[in-house]
């Protein structure tokens, strides 16, 4: 579990994580609704929660790891400069600010045994 400074720090990550996603997006010839919209959609994954907590921590991880959105960025970035790689740079953008966010927050990655452990503490 991480505390003090060590846990403010890794919050202070995430806020600038979601800052440069909203000034990253703001770069994009795209449209804040898609931002507000596909913001909370990570959140999904609560849902597998339904299928006990090692299921949802998986689940809650893999759609809260910084892991996806890089992938997402890299696949957009080898596709070119096509409208589909734009959409998907978009898609990333949004998704990195959302693990930001919640990292901020201090949401943290989840372990199994509970939704309340996280690497950042007990919520």
């Amino acid at each position: 579990m991480v505390e003090g400074r060590m846990k403010r720090l890794l919050q202070a990550e995430g806020a600038a994580l979601f800052t440069a996603s909203l000034a990253g997006f703001s770069t994009l010839n795209a449209s804040w609704w898609m931002y507000v919209i596909l913001f909370i959609t990570p959140d999904v994954a609560f849902v597998a929660y339904l299928a006990g907590p090692r299921v949802g921590a998986y689940a809650y991880n893999a759609l809260h790891s910084t892991i996806g959105p890089i992938v997402l960025a890299g696949v957009a970035w080898g596709l070119g400069n096509d409208i589909l790689a734009q959409v998907l740079i978009a898609v990333a953008v949004i998704w990195i600010g959302h693990v930001g966010f919640d990292r901020m927050l201090g949401y943290g990655l989840k372990y199994t045994s509970a939704f309340k452990d996280t690497h950042l503490g007990k919520l």
